[in-house]
């Protein structure tokens, strides 16, 4: 009987222990799939500086954390955008990071990655529906726009005819931008408007729309622009005029290419977008909400002030996007 007794004590207790390993086997799991992992990140287009920044430091921030990194490219295409996250799903991504390549178009995306129970965190652009998303970082676009177009309306010397380079209607920040510089220069009744094209954010656009612009509008001193790059091909139009020196553009990014251009005396300013700071950021948010559940922050939708860069403090210019404190 106790030979019995003894028999039925070991194999509980083996018993025990194999349900015990098991237990701490799933733990350990659950606790790895938190840790490591694929962290795709889906940006516009890395041929323009501040797309390839954004990737270039969410991937940077991903890979200091423990995590692979895969950046790729929408080029401001939803259809693009949907492979990309169904690439991102397939690959068992364990959060992406997105610039949203449309406010409406880009929200079918962000729901088929969540019902994938992959989070997803927006960076620079936002989408038209909250909850979606866990976090949506993006730059204070409005008053990056207002403290431009009052250094604009300096340049200016709050007087003269002028055109405006719009950015792709498709993204909330060229109307953003855009209604920001019309608060500020509508309350100068010597400003006037006389012309504005859409560019999409595109140095040749703006080249050519420039163009078409100074033929329309010859008389015109000024040029306010919703992106670098469109006021880089504007600059590039008015020098093969030979008017550059007669019209005052302004930009808004902080590219390098800006900050060079802000040297030469071509482009009177431009307004830093802190790219750099919010694409760190939304990786760190990302890894946070992987380990805890949560991103460490109170709202979902978080605005970063952006900075104005002029003739006086272009030195202080450190890297792409980035001016010393």
């Amino acid at each position: 009987m106790s030979r019995k007794v003894a028999v039925a004590l070991i194999a509980s207790a083996a018993l025990a222990v194999s349900l015990a390993g098991c237990s701490s086997g799933g733990s350990s799991s659950s606790d790895t799939s938190k840790k490591g992992g694929l962290i795709s990140i889906i940006v516009n287009d890395p041929s323009n500086p501040y797309w390839l920044t954004e990737g270039n430091v969410a991937s940077a921030e991903a890979k200091k954390l423990g995590y692979k990194s895969h950046v790729g490219a929408s080029k401001g295409d939803t259809n693009t955008e949907s492979n990309l996250i169904d690439t991102a799903i397939s690959n068992k991504s364990v959060a992406i990071i997105l610039d949203p390549a449309n406010a409406s178009g880009s929200i079918g995306a962000v729901k088929k990655a969540d019902k994938a129970g992959i989070p997803v965190f927006l960076v620079n652009a936002e989408i038209n529906q909250s909850g979606l998303a866990k976090a949506q970082l993006v730059s204070n676009n409005a008053q990056g726009a207002a403290i431009g177009a009052q250094q604009w309306v300096k340049d200016m010397n709050s007087k003269g005819n002028y055109v405006e380079l719009y950015g792709a209607p498709s993204d909330n920040n060229a109307a953003t931008r855009s209604n920001g510089y019309k608060t500020v220069l509508s309350q100068y009744p010597d400003l006037h408007e006389v012309g504005k094209d859409v560019a999409n954010w595109d140095r040749t656009q703006g080249f050519n729309k420039t163009q078409s612009l100074l033929q329309a509008h010859p008389d015109i001193t000024g040029l306010i622009s919703g992106n670098d790059e469109m006021a880089l091909g504007a600059i590039a139009a008015l020098k093969q005029a030979g008017k550059l020196d007669q019209v005052k553009v302004g930009g808004f990014d902080g590219s390098p290419d800006a900050v060079k251009a802000i040297k030469a005396g071509e482009l009177q300013y431009t307004v830093l977008q802190p790219v750099a700071t919010f694409a760190k950021k939304a990786v760190d948010e990302a890894d946070k909400y992987l380990k805890t559940g949560k991103t460490g922050v109170k709202s979902e939708k978080q605005l970063f002030d952006c900075i104005l860069i002029t003739k006086d403090n272009v030195n202080d210019f450190t890297g792409p996007f980035t001016l010393k404190k």
